[in-house]
């Protein structure tokens, strides 16, 4: 199932892509607000089936929101997760706290970025130009936990994974150099474009998932999943190690070579660009920049 949040006739909603992907059949929830899709993934989880309301609308005519409004945590995402990123960042001098012989790191790097800066596709990503001149950035792959859990063994991760979306880790190079970590680069309002719906995890090969992203038209990022450096399943491991995971969450499992910081000069994004993602199996998510 590909299931969303949208606003329809000025009420946030949830529904179910139908098979032609222009349409949504609605599917009626207790929690109407940011919680709607965790809701309906804990009643998935214990066995219930949506909700349906028998009512139909088009994609047309509704305004997609994130699929995920509220985790119950930051957004969790792993840093140079694909071997030839981590090479081309380490390269730019923008990763002041790496030496170049450092570039593939031997565990997962996590990070996060606030739910604040979540935004759905379509939506503007709005950078503080006064602030930041340096703004990338980030196609990935993004991962809904459903069943929660801490300490959770990587033989068993997949099943305590629900879905897979889209994920723009936008990013601002010069604050991440400036305060030498990633969270305020990372967190500035609209950085998170999330989208455009859920995929269930039985739709999706994660092991082997194209992922693109163009600017303006430009092909900047091709790859596959298979070029992860820690797969799935080990992030899942790591993370869960240290905090319990819960339904609802979402990793961002990295993103390949191709950002604007790798280029020579830095194809960093300005005002009036688009950028568009698409990963095989979920879609795609497009999102201007103001």
């Amino acid at each position: 199932m590909k299931l969303a949040r949208f606003e329809y006739r000025n009420a946030p909603c949830l529904g179910r892509l139908n098979a032609a992907g222009n349409g949504f059949d609605l599917i009626n929830a207790s929690a109407t607000g940011g919680d709607a899709m965790i809701a309906l993934i804990e009643t998935l989880l214990a066995g219930g089936e949506p909700a349906f309301s028998g009512e139909r609308v088009a994609l047309s005519e509704v305004r997609l929101l994130a699929p995920i409004r509220q985790p119950s945590k930051n957004v969790l995402c792993i840093g140079k997760n694909y071997a030839a990123h981590a090479a081309e960042f380490t390269r730019s001098g923008y990763d002041a706290s790496t030496k170049p012989t450092d570039a593939i790191p031997d565990a997962p790097i996590v990070f996060s970025k606030a739910p604040d800066c979540i935004i759905a596709a379509g939506d503007e990503i709005l950078p503080p130009w006064s602030l930041s001149q340096d703004i990338d950035y980030e196609a990935e792959l993004g991962v809904i936990i459903g069943k929660g859990g801490r300490g959770i063994a990587r033989a068993d991760a997949y099943a305590h994974v629900f879905g897979y979306t889209i994920i723009n880790d936008v990013t601002s190079r010069d604050l991440q150099v400036k305060h030498k970590q990633w969270l305020l680069g990372k967190s500035i309002d609209t950085f998170c474009p999330m989208g455009p719906w859920i995929v269930t995890a039985d739709e999706v090969d994660p092991g082997n998932i194209d992922v693109r992203c163009w600017v303006n038209d430009e092909l900047r990022q091709d790859a596959n999943t298979r070029d992860l450096i820690f797969d799935i399943p080990t992030i899942i491991e790591t993370i869960s190690a240290s905090m319990t995971l819960r339904p609802g969450d979402v990793i961002a499992t990295g993103t390949p070579a191709g950002v604007g910081v790798g280029f020579t000069p830095p194809k960093f994004l300005r005002s009036g660009d688009r950028v568009r993602i698409a990963i095989s199996g979920i879609g795609e998510m497009t999102n201007p920049v103001r």
